[in-house]
């Protein structure tokens, strides 16, 4: 999953990032609002933590703008202040959730975990085809009852194609979902990455699940 982090402060950007990165988030980082705001309508992003006091425009500025185009990104407001009004301010201009510095990033994990968890509909942590079975909640991926053991830009990749089961997957759409915006768009990351999934969860003797789709991208299917 990919997380734009837009704060201006160093310390506490290089903090986020680290951290993000070690639970296997994307991450893309913005030091002012206007760069934070381009971000969040040219990339697709499934959270955005959004400070408050950003140089060039504000995080409330922000918030409001992307709800005002129709930008349903879930955001966590984080502002030094604690105050009541501030908190009121921000979840009314459309923010899910707000945080007070300094805060615990235990706790803020936690947050970005449950906003996570809200889809639209109620939808099952477990994804699956044929007899390979991935449950997002546990981390874990079987097959024939089986572990597999993943790194985790293999799991988000696995979990990306299960939920396009049968639909063609893009690479853009890869570079969107799994990757940040340092990731050169010419490299063969990606293509490594598929390959190195295939090679874990392929057998001769098992129906082949992965295929390419020339000039396209990936699918996830039983038959090509």
């Amino acid at each position: 999953m990919r997380i734009l982090v837009v704060e201006d402060e160093t310390d506490t950007q290089d903090f986020l990032n680290e951290r993000l990165k070690e639970k296997g988030f994307a991450v893309d980082v913005a030091d002012t609002g206007s760069r934070g705001l381009y971000y969040a309508k040219t990339n697709e992003y499934d959270l955005i933590l959004l400070d408050y006091g950003l140089p060039e425009k504000n995080g409330f500025a922000i918030c409001e703008e992307l709800r005002m185009d129709g930008n349903t990104t879930p955001i966590i407001m984080i502002s030094v202040s604690d105050a009541v009004q501030y908190k009121i301010r921000g979840l009314t201009t459309g923010a899910d959730d707000y945080v007070s510095k300094p805060f615990y990033f235990e706790e803020l994990y936690a947050r970005i975990q449950a906003i996570l968890r809200r889809p639209t509909t109620i939808q099952s942590t477990t994804l699956f085809i044929d007899d390979l079975v991935l449950d997002s909640a546990k981390q874990i991926v079987l097959r024939t009852d089986k572990p597999i053991y993943l790194t985790r830009k293999e799991f988000a990749l696995l979990e990306l194609l299960l939920k396009h089961k049968g639909v063609v997957v893009t690479r853009g759409m890869i570079m969107e979902h799994i990757w940040d915006l340092d990731l050169d768009p010419f490299s063969n990351t990606i293509e490594t990455h598929v390959l190195n999934l295939r090679r874990k969860i392929e057998h001769p003797e098992k129906t082949k699940l992965i295929h390419s789709v020339p000039g396209r991208g990936y699918k996830i299917d039983l038959t090509r």
